[in-house]
């Protein structure tokens, strides 16, 4: 009787022992299905728009630093005395860093500032090669046909509605279109510019911008909403700032100011 016991004791052991053998052997098996379906359907979301950023990150001390380099270049080519304010300066490279920070891939040597707070007839487009501390180009710039006459005053995500969109953009690939040689802007930001892919919104030459308009008219040209700049220039410029650098058009109103994450 104490052998029968025994035995069924022994047949116990013996059933948990190889459940538990079975069970660690699938562990594997079930963490590379979990792997494999992720892979097979890819990050939650594709688009880098930035809906919102936070202001406090575990790399605060890099992101300071980093902005404290870049504001030296601001005093070094003394871009003031080129019309580029001290505080657009600093949006704009605050904007970059946090856009670094909240995980969008772009470029942190070349920066793009378009300031529409000037009169057209102002060179307000500056590119500037922040690692080399160099001004790269400082030329005139187009604002939407609908955004106003001298001075850009109106602005939209609107597809068909000829305006500028303020905010951030992400520069991509350069195609030949209607306009010529022609650069894609991503519209960074969520329900101000992020409409830019579909409303074709690009950086092109065109011939009204240029300086014997300025002495007729006493502005230059206006665009569809894109940033239009010299015919003369246009390939150097798509040439230098293509493929993942940043571009801030900076609107001079408290509209995109009280919106934006990026400039807050």
């Amino acid at each position: 009787m104490a052998m029968k016991r025994l035995n069924k004791k022994l047949r116990t052991v013996h059933l948990f022992v190889n459940s538990v053998i079975i069970f660690l052997l699938h562990i594997p098996f079930v963490f590379a299905k979990s792997a494999a379906n992720k892979i097979k359907n890819g990050p939650a979301e594709n688009s880098p728009v930035v809906t919102a950023v936070s202001t406090t990150t575990g790399t605060d001390n890099n992101f300071s630093s980093a902005i404290f380099k870049h504001l030296n270049v601001f005093d070094s080519l003394h871009l003031n005395l080129n019309g580029l304010s001290k505080n657009i300066f600093d949006m704009a490279v605050k904007g970059l860093e946090k856009l670094k920070e909240s995980g969008v891939t772009i470029s942190d040597n070349i920066i793009s500032i378009i300031d529409f707070s000037q009169p057209s007839c102002n060179k307000r487009l500056y590119i500037i090669d922040l690692n080399n501390y160099s001004l790269l180009f400082n030329t005139y710039v187009a604002h939407g046909q609908n955004s106003g006459k001298e001075y850009a005053e109106h602005f939209s995500n609107r597809p068909k509605s000829l305006q500028s969109s303020p905010g951030f953009y992400l520069t991509m690939d350069t195609y030949l279109g209607n306009n010529g040689y022609s650069l894609k802007l991503n519209g960074l930001e969520q329900g101000i510019n992020n409409n830019a892919l579909r409303r074709d919104i690009v950086v092109h030459g065109a011939a009204y911008v240029n300086e014997s308009l300025i002495n007729e008219q006493g502005y230059i040209g206006r665009s569809w909403g894109c940033p239009a700049i010299p015919l003369n220039l246009h390939r150097q410029i798509i040439e230098t700032i293509k493929n993942g650098t940043c571009l801030f058009i900076y609107a001079g109103q408290s509209s995109y100011l009280n919106r934006s994450s990026l400039v807050k």
